[in-house]
């Protein structure tokens, strides 16, 4: 089993939207996919609860306490962890015990990159981490094609000497399908296949 933690220290970074994403495209290809909710305000749970009966199945878990960390059924191919909005090293590390690869959200704003160069820098204090036991994927989320936002994004990448794996536009279908328990990879439609196209690096790197 794969076990992908989706973590940035940033709060509003769109990590529940990347973790739901994630879920239901693994689940949509056939894998068994279990997704830990660990975030005490449980977006994920509350999506879950929205979920179609007739879309590919989730398996819902409850990991918003550390006594819950690791309880995953058997028989899954991948659970994929939805972590707290603001999260530090101490609360971090038992988390990524978890994990086989950190996925981090990040937007294209000044406070947003600052906040996540910190957060990947203290994430190298992680002992598996620092091993290279944990791997590491950025996806630059809610781009904008043009303007300042854009640029400013890549610049941040050239400084922390990493590149996004995968780009995700801003659209408001993201909000308009998880009020209905879905997302891109659920009931896909032909006007969305660009989009769905923007996550196949992200998913071929998961998978």
């Amino acid at each position: 089993m794969k076990t992908i933690l989706v973590a940035n220290r940033k709060g509003g970074c769109g990590k529940t939207t990347v973790a739901i994403t994630i879920a239901a495209a693994l689940a949509d290809g056939g894998w068994k996919v279990a997704l830990a909710d660990a975030d005490p305000q449980k977006s994920a749970t509350r999506w879950l609860k929205r979920r179609p009966t007739d879309t590919a199945k989730l398996k819902g878990l409850d990991w918003t306490t550390t006594k819950a960390f690791g309880a995953t059924p058997k028989g899954m191919d991948f659970t994929v962890i939805d972590a707290p909005g603001s999260i530090y090293e101490e609360a971090a590390s038992p988390l990524v015990a978890e994990a086989n690869l950190i996925v981090t959200p990040v937007l294209p704003s000044f406070f947003d990159a600052d906040s996540t160069r910190r957060f990947l820098n203290d994430l190298q204090d992680i002992k598996r981490v620092r091993k290279g036991k944990v791997g590491l994927l950025i996806v630059a989320n809610r781009m904008r094609k043009r303007g300042r936002a854009s640029a400013r994004m890549a610049e941040f990448f050239d400084q922390i000497g990493e590149k996004p794996v995968a780009k995700v536009t801003e659209r408001v279908i993201y909000e308009d399908l998880a009020e209905k328990g879905l997302t891109l990879f659920d009931r896909p439609q032909k006007r969305h296949d660009e989009l769905r196209r923007q996550w196949s690096p992200l998913l071929a790197a998961l998978l």
